[in-house]
């Protein structure tokens, strides 16, 4: 289980708090009682779950580029936390494709700038290092990706993701080690949840769409992903963080993916969120798209045995959670006590 007693008062360095993912998890350390400090570039869209929630009030928050390692050290070091998370990230697919050197220079370059200033945090314990489930090399068929497996990736991100993953095995051994300081790196599934407006990924294309009334435009209706929501790998990370604080053997890799019966296709995704939406339909996209792994799915058997995490909401409650949530904040509730609760509920759900 996620310890509060554990987490109270730690202080946390959180890269990428702006983001979709980085917010949410800024909720819940706030929520556990951490000291939290994030570095990350402004909010990534308009609106954010960063402004809606209003993060700013729950965290020590530093605007920066991961890549200026002069702003990155002095933010760093003066803070001095206990345990890095580190989540800033270049993290979508087909933008990688418009802006390759950028997307490795923020996931490869910035990697290593995090984890060279972390050298220099006297109190540091923990650094979980997350990068994607992309990170694998993809050989195209069914088959579950394990942590032993090898690194690659056919479009930028995916191979800039299983960089990343070299880098932080490389710090480990050259570095860190030798500090006393744990390193994992974690993979998760296709995270979805309220509060994402990114382009390019399916749930905001979708609610997107239902608010304007309009068919939803899909590239690939058989995509297989494995789909889950993001307080799932959240919860991971966090119990990964409690063992690897006092126990330098989980410096390693680990996925942290959905059940077997929760990996489906886009257009599983599409019929169940268009019966919780009435009116609402989808239409395929004719146009000529940049290549996506048509299938992926991770094993997780590692986490449960090792770890004791096991996935704790299924796919359907997945997508009533995302559509209520999102028809909270159309009607203009308090986002920040909606992720509260929703973060409340999940936890004793966990906990069962």
């Amino acid at each position: 289980m996620v310890d509060k007693e554990f987490w109270n008062g730690k202080r946390v360095f959180l890269t990428g708090h702006t983001g979709f993912k980085g917010s949410w998890l800024s909720i819940w350390l706030n929520h556990l009682g951490s000291s939290v400090k994030g570095f990350a570039l402004n909010p990534p869209t308009s609106p954010s779950l960063y402004e809606t929630a209003k993060i700013d009030s729950l965290v020590d928050s530093k605007i920066g580029d991961i890549r200026d390692q002069e702003l990155l050290h002095k933010s760093m070091v003066s803070f001095n936390p206990d345990i890095l998370i580190h989540m800033a990230a270049q993290p979508l697919v087909r933008l990688s494709y418009d802006e390759p050197i950028e997307t490795y220079e923020v996931n490869i370059i910035g990697t290593a700038k995090v984890l060279e200033v972390a050298r220099y945090c006297s109190n540091l314990k923990a650094i979980i290092n997350i990068t994607s489930d992309k990170c694998y090399e993809n050989v195209g068929f069914d088959k579950s990706y394990s942590e032993t497996d090898p690194m690659g990736g056919f479009d930028p991100y995916s191979s800039s993701k299983g960089c990343a993953e070299l880098v932080a095995s490389s710090y480990r051994r050259s570095f860190l080690n030798d500090a006393g300081i744990g390193i994992a790196s974690v993979r998760s599934g296709n995270v979805i949840g309220g509060g994402d407006w990114a382009a390019d990924r399916l749930i905001p294309d979708i609610l997107r769409s239902f608010e304007l009334n309009k068919s939803v435009v899909i590239r690939n209706p058989n995509a297989t992903r494995p789909w889950q929501h993001v307080l799932e790998p959240l919860s991971g990370y966090l119990l990964l963080a409690q063992k690897l604080y006092d126990d330098k053997a989980y410096s390693e890799g680990w996925n942290f993916g959905p059940d077997e019966k929760d990996i489906k296709p886009v257009n599983w995704i599409l019929d169940k969120m268009i019966l919780n939406w009435p009116n609402s339909s989808w239409s395929l996209d004719d146009n000529v798209n940049p290549h996506e792994a048509s299938f992926l799915k991770l094993n997780i058997s590692k986490a449960s045995e090792l770890l004791g995490w096991t996935p704790t909401w299924d796919l359907q409650m997945t997508l009533g959670n995302i559509i209520r949530w999102h028809k909270l904040w159309l009607d203009d509730a308090d986002m920040q006590k909606v992720c509260i609760n929703e973060i409340d509920n999940f936890t004793k759900d966990m906990n069962k």
